[in-house]
C-alpha cells in the first residue's frame, strides 16, 4: 500500500487492504492514520482523511463504521465486510428482538435496549436510512444514548454509514470538518448479493423485524461457515501485518 496523500490513494489502500482501521492501534502500520503523512493528517486547514472518507463512502464500494476493535472506526471492501457480517451475525451477535414500545405519550418509549435496536432497524428498513436525530425523535432519548445505540448496531454489522453531509457554519459558511452521518443497512449499501461483483456470505433480510432471528441462524447464501469467514479475515490481516499475533488480530476483530 502507498502513502495516503489524496482521496484516490485512500480509496485504493482500503480496497487493497480489504479491512483496515481508521486510526492507529496496537498493530504498527495497520491503519489509515499510519499510512498518512503527518502534513496530511488533520493539519490546520488540511482535513485529509477525515474529509476524504466521504469519497470512499459515496463510492458505494466501501463499508465505513464502528465495527473493529470493539467499536472503533474502520473501512472494509465489500468482500471483507460480507465475511465480517457472516461471522458477526451468525457466530457472535444475538438476534435483535422485534420493536416493543409502551403505549401512550407522544414519543415511543422502548421497553429495553434490544427493543430500541429493533425500533431503529424497523425505521431504517421502512425509510432507507436514519440519522442520530431520527433515533432521538423515534425513541425520545438523548444524543449520547442514541449515539451509543447506533454504534452498537454498527459493531453488530447491522448498520453502516451510508452517507455524509458536510456542515458549513458561520457568516462565511466555513467548512471545518463538521459532518452529519446517515446510516443504512449493509444490504442497502451493497445491494442484493446475487448482483454483487464479488461472491461471499451475506445474510439478506427482506423484513428485519420479522425475519432477523431466522436469518441469523443460517450461514447466508454464501458457502462459507462463520468460522471460515473469520479465518478468511485473519489471513487477510496477517498478509498486511505479518508480525501480528493471533491475539493481536483477535483484538482487531473484537
Amino acid at each position: 500500500m502507498k502513502p495516503v496523500c489524496s482521496p484516490e490513494d485512500m480509496f485504493a489502500d482500503i480496497m487493497e487492504a480489504g479491512l483496515i482501521p481508521f486510526f492507529a492501534n496496537h498493530i504498527p502500520g495497520y491503519s489509515i492514520e499510519d499510512l498518512t503523512p503527518r502534513d496530511h493528517w488533520f493539519d490546520g486547514d488540511e482535513l485529509g482523511p477525515w474529509d476524504w472518507k466521504i469519497f470512499a463512502v459515496q463510492s458505494g464500494r466501501v463499508a465505513y463504521g464502528k465495527f473493529l476493535l470493539g467499536g472503533k472506526a474502520a473501512f472494509a471492501s465489500e468482500e471483507c465486510y460480507r465475511h465480517l457480517m457472516n461471522w458477526r451475525r451468525n457466530a457472535v451477535s444475538a438476534p435483535v428482538k422485534k420493536c416493543k414500545v409502551k403505549k401512550g405519550g407522544n414519543k415511543a418509549k422502548a421497553v429495553e435496549e434490544e427493543g430500541m435496536a429493533g425500533c431503529i432497524m424497523d425505521f431504517v428498513r421502512k425509510n432507507g436510512s436514519c440519522s442520530t436525530a431520527d433515533v432521538r425523535r423515534l425513541l425520545g432519548i438523548r444524543k449520547a444514548a442514541a449515539d451509543n445505540l447506533v454504534a452498537r448496531l454498527q459493531h453488530r454489522t447491522l448498520l453502516v454509514i451510508g452517507d455524509f453531509e458536510r456542515v458549513y457554519r458561520g457568516a462565511d459558511l466555513h467548512y471545518s470538518g463538521w459532518q452529519r452521518a446517515t446510516f443504512c443497512r449493509p444490504e442497502d449499501l451493497f445491494g442484493n448479493p446475487s448482483d454483487a461483483p464479488v461472491p461471499g456470505p451475506f445474510a439478506a433480510f427482506e423484513s428485519f423485524a420479522s425475519d432477523v432471528a431466522e436469518a441469523e441462524e443460517t450461514g447466508g447464501p454464501g458457502d462459507c461457515t462463520p468460522q471460515e469467514s473469520y479465518s478468511f479475515l485473519v489471513s487477510r490481516i496477517r498478509s498486511l501485518a505479518p508480525s501480528a499475533t493471533d491475539s493481536d488480530i483477535a483484538r482487531i476483530l473484537a
